[in-house]
């Protein structure tokens, strides 16, 4: 079989609790799942089938989060930070109003999420901030994060990488960090990668001339993004990055946008995945 390794998104620090602190147990839980999602996707069938799809789910979210999700307006200041520049991308009428304090802007902005998007859009930012300030600050969790992917794909050398979400963030860092890691395809799902002021900026390496580009152990790159994904602004990465092969829009669900269970079931990576099943 040939080997395919994911990168998970964010949200996915409950795993490592219900598997009582274990990284490798926490990525098992995970790779039986996502088997069974793409599974979905291929076949129609159930997403709890038993396919063998994935040899293994890099797990790094314990490196980033250390306690359940807080409310918005109780997050640290760094995450309210990407809260409200995050805000921004979603509607630019979503701004900083004068001498608000940085808890005020965020109890707003989450009253405003609210009502435009619902629970599901308010619960979804009480994980992406915190990760995502938690990865870009810097020091030891991204390096951490990073590093534990890389050796997921060193050991595995995998044909096939499918990253989600923030994974997408680190596994684009964690090639161009370790030179000696190569993959045929990369498929990245979700993508935040050229959300401006919240990631594309503070990439590293730092997108040169404003684009970024395909690392060099990667040989070819889709992207995938739902029309919703209030995570992949914008959806398209090719203006932004040299090297991407194609983006592919897909509809999977305006309620459910981000989840990797909807984007490997639903069908949109099947023509690129096919040949390497």
């Amino acid at each position: 079989m040939t080997t395919i390794v994911g990168v998970h998104g964010i949200g996915k620090y409950r795993y490592y609790q219900e598997a009582g602190g274990s990284p490798g147990r926490a990525a098992e839980t995970m790779r039986l799942k996502w088997n069974g999602y793409l599974d979905k996707g291929l076949t129609g069938g159930s997403p709890y089938g038993g396919a063998e799809y994935f040899s293994e789910i890099a797990y790094y979210a314990h490196h980033l989060r250390k306690a359940a999700p807080a409310p918005v307006r109780q997050m640290a200041p760094d995450a309210k930070l990407v809260f409200s520049d995050w805000a921004r991308q979603l509607d630019g009428r979503a701004r900083t109003k004068a001498g608000e304090t940085l808890t005020g802007i965020a109890h707003r902005l989450a009253e405003w999420l609210l009502g435009r998007l619902g629970t599901q859009a308010v619960r979804f930012a009480e994980d992406f901030c915190p990760e995502v300030a938690a990865y870009l600050g810097g020091g030891a969790p991204r390096i951490q994060a990073r590093d534990t992917v890389a050796d997921v794909i060193r050991r595995r050398q995998p044909r096939v990488v499918v990253a989600h979400s923030l994974g997408s963030v680190v596994a684009y860092e964690a090639f161009w960090a370790h030179s000696d890691l190569s993959t045929e395809l990369l498929i990245t799902l979700g993508s935040p990668l050229a959300m401006r002021n919240v990631v594309f900026e503070r990439l590293l390496p730092v997108p040169t001339h404003g684009r970024g580009a395909r690392p060099p152990g990667v040989g070819r790159w889709i992207n995938i993004a739902d029309k919703d994904d209030i995570a992949a602004i914008p959806p398209g990465l090719r203006d932004y990055f040299e090297g991407i092969e194609r983006d592919v829009a897909c509809n999977i669900d305006w309620l459910d946008f981000h989840t990797v269970r909807n984007y490997l079931g639903c069908g949109s990576a099947n023509e690129y995945l096919r040949s390497y099943i």
